[in-house]
């Protein structure tokens, strides 16, 4: 891969990875409410669940998917739905998990399963693959440097954004801050719900 197209490469994967979006306002909400260990599960999934969905736009299948307005609406009404039940379980909570049952858990498998119902990480993989890899001759070396690129970094923003959540967590256990936290990270999954709904 020519050094241009790689540069252009990481600008794309810094400015997608590192903006905030579903994976990241878990990542932190997580951390903050039950530690970063507890976040762990969850930031290890979404590289996996991403790196699966590259592979499969890069067969084919996102191709597929974009090409079927009912699957494609399919996939979105699910990632909708998802990230407005978390956003309510999130909205309600206002004491650290020690002190309160959680109410926000989202495992290793929900982590890699939450990629496929989201739109914007589709759009991004589908992007990806027909910029960098699609019809090109050198597809499987193409596809051996994007996809620890981009695994790399949905690795490296969520545990950023976790760390975040956790450096946080022993201001948010004053008074009403954590519940005010997380409504407003409920309010940015709200949004990108909506963001979803008009992609």
């Amino acid at each position: 891969m020519p050094l241009h197209e790689f540069t252009a490469l990481l600008i794309l994967a810094t400015a997608m990875s590192f903006s905030p979006g579903p994976n990241t306002t878990l990542s932190t909400a997580m951390a903050a409410n039950h530690g970063l260990r507890h976040s762990l599960r969850f930031v290890a999934a979404v590289p996996v669940g991403w790196s699966l969905l590259l592979v499969l736009c890069a067969v084919g299948i996102g191709a597929l998917i974009t090409g079927m307005p009912a699957l494609r609406w399919g996939i979105k009404a699910l990632g909708i739905a998802y990230l407005l039940w978390l956003a309510f379980k999130l909205s309600g909570s206002g004491q650290l998990a020690q002190a309160q049952p959680a109410q926000l858990r989202v495992g290793f498998v929900q982590g890699v399963l939450l990629q496929f119902v989201n739109i914007k990480a589709w759009l991004l993989a589908l992007t990806i693959v027909a910029g960098w890899v699609a019809g090109q001759a050198d597809f499987t070396a193409r596809m051996l440097v994007v996809l620890p690129v981009m695994a790399f970094y949905a690795l490296s923003s969520n545990l950023l954004y976790a760390c975040i959540g956790a450096a946080l967590r022993q201001w948010l256990a004053t008074g009403r801050r954590l519940l005010w936290f997380n409504r407003g990270m409920a309010a940015l999954l709200v949004l990108t719900a909506l963001w979803m709904l008009r992609a």
